[in-house]
Order: C-alpha cells, then sequence, then structure tokens
C-alpha cells in the first residue's frame, strides 16, 4: 500500500530529476542526446 509520504517524495524525486534534466540540457537537441547516451548505456549494461 502506498502512503501520502511515499508519493510525496516520488513527486518529489521526479520533479528534481526533470529540474536537473533540464538544467543541464539547454535544447530540445541536447535533451535527445542525454536520453540517448543513457539508453546506450542501459544496453551496454545488459550484455
Amino acid at each position: 500500500m502506498i502512503t501520502h509520504a511515499t508519493r510525496i517524495v516520488a513527486l518529489f524525486s521526479v520533479t528534481a530529476f526533470l529540474v536537473f534534466a533540464s538544467v543541464g540540457c539547454n535544447t530540445a537537441h541536447g535533451f535527445g542526446k542525454d536520453v540517448e547516451k543513457a539508453g546506450e548505456k542501459i544496453q551496454h549494461g545488459t550484455k
């Protein structure tokens, strides 16, 4: 069962991630490159 506090922590975590991701990328193109790099690291980690 998900408690109210757990939802708040999850919402805060997602918000913080989005803020840091948007600060790290100045454009949508840069954000796409970051997502692509993250996907490549995940693929290499599963091999």
